[in-house]
C-alpha cells in the first residue's frame, strides 16, 4: 500500500463517526445547495422529453463528480489533507444519523399517540402523504423508508467513496439527490426524469444487495433471524417495482419478523406494493427496531467501505 494508502480509509471513517456524532450540518448543507441549483437549472432547461432529462442529469452529475477529482488532485500527495477532506465529503454526504433519528422520534410519536407530530414529521423519511396514514401506516411507511434509505444515504456512498474516493462520493449524492427530486412516475417527470432514475437504479444495483446482506447478516442483534431475511430476500423481491429498494425493503422485512408492502399514496399518485416478508404489520416498536438495525448497519458498513478502501489503494501499487 502507498504511504497514504490509509487516506481514504481513515476519512470514511471520520466522515461516519461525523455524522454520528453531529448529524446533518445545520447550516449551509452541501447536498441542499446541489439541490437548489438543481432546481434552478431544472426551471430553465425543463421540457418534458429524455432527451433535455438526460442532458440535465448528465450536466448535475458531471459538474458533481468533476468538483470530486479537482478537490483530490488538490489533495494528492497530501494524506493529512486527504483525509480531512476525505471525511469532510462523507460527513456532508451521509445521512445515517438523521435517517435513524427520525425513524426513532416517529417510533416515540407513534407510541405516545401524537398523530399530528408524527405526520409532521413523514416527509422527513419518506415521500408519502402523511394525511393518508393511520398510526400503522406510519409505522410502515416509516420502516420502508428506513430500509431503502439506509441502502441510498449510508451503505451505497460509503461503496462508491470506497471505489472512487472524492468523485465517488459527490457524483453519487448527485445521482441520487436528483432521484429524489426528479425521478418519479409523476405526469412532470415521466419523461424528464427517467435519465436521472434509471442512473439512480444502476448506481444502486451492487451497494443494494450489500446492504440487504448486513440486514440478514446483523438481524439477531435486533431479534431477527437471517434465514427469514434471506428467504424473504429471495422469495418476494422480484415482485417490487424497484430492482433495488425490493431486496433492501425484503431483507429487512424478514429480519425484522414484519410484513412490508401493500397501498401505498404518493402526493403524485397511489401504487399497489407487493408483499415483502411474512410477518405481522409493523408496529411503533419495530419501527424503533428498524432505526437501530440502520445504524448497525450503517456501521459495519463504514469498516467494510474501509477494508475496500484499502484494498483499492494496496492494488495500485502492485
Amino acid at each position: 500500500m502507498r504511504a497514504n494508502g490509509w487516506a481514504r480509509p481513515a476519512g470514511l471513517l471520520l466522515g461516519t463517526a461525523a455524522d454520528a456524532l453531529f448529524g446533518d450540518p445545520r447550516r449551509g448543507h452541501p447536498v441542499a445547495g446541489f439541490g437548489a441549483l438543481a432546481l434552478a437549472l431544472e426551471r430553465r432547461c425543463y421540457a418534458d422529453s429524455r432527451r433535455a432529462g438526460a442532458a440535465y442529469t448528465a450536466v448535475l452529475v458531471g459538474a458533481a463528480t468533476g468538483v470530486g477529482m479537482l478537490a483530490r488532485r488538490a489533495v494528492a500527495g497530501r494524506p493529512l489533507a486527504e483525509v480531512a477532506l476525505t471525511a469532510t465529503a462523507t460527513w456532508a454526504v451521509l445521512g445515517g444519523a438523521s435517517l435513524a433519528g427520525h425513524g426513532t422520534a416517529l417510533a416515540v410519536e407513534l407510541t405516545g399517540g401524537d398523530l399530528d407530530a408524527a405526520r409532521s414529521r413523514l416527509p422527513s423519511l419518506c415521500g408519502r402523504d402523511p394525511a393518508a396514514l393511520d398510526a400503522l401506516g406510519m409505522a410502515r411507511a416509516g420502516t420502508e423508508s428506513m430500509a431503502e434509505n439506509t441502502s441510498d444515504a449510508v451503505v451505497a456512498p460509503l461503496l462508491w467513496g470506497a471505489v472512487a474516493g472524492l468523485p465517488g462520493l459527490l457524483g453519487y449524492r448527485a445521482v441520487n439527490t436528483l432521484d429524489a427530486m426528479v425521478g418519479y412516475r409523476s405526469a412532470r417527470y415521466l419523461r424528464f426524469g427517467w435519465a436521472s432514475a434509471r442512473l439512480d437504479d444502476l448506481v444502486n444495483l451492487l451497494p443494494a444487495r450489500v446492504a440487504a446482506l448486513l440486514f440478514a447478516a446483523l438481524a439477531p442483534a435486533v431479534g431477527g433471524s437471517p434465514r427469514q431475511a434471506l428467504a424473504a430476500w429471495r422469495q418476494d423481491a422480484g415482485a417490487h417495482p424497484s430492482p433495488n429498494a425490493g431486496p433492501v425493503e425484503a431483507a429487512a422485512a424478514g429480519a425484522l419478523g414484519v410484513g412490508l408492502g401493500g397501498r401505498t399514496v404518493y402526493r403524485h399518485g397511489v401504487e399497489e406494493r407487493p408483499r415483502l416478508g411474512s410477518g405481522h404489520p409493523p408496529a411503533p416498536a419495530d419501527l424503533r427496531r428498524a432505526a437501530g438495525l440502520s445504524r448497525l448497519v450503517g456501521w459495519a458498513s463504514a469498516g467494510l467501505a474501509a477494508v475496500l478502501a484499502a484494498g483499492v489503494a494496496a492494488a495500485r501499487t502492485r
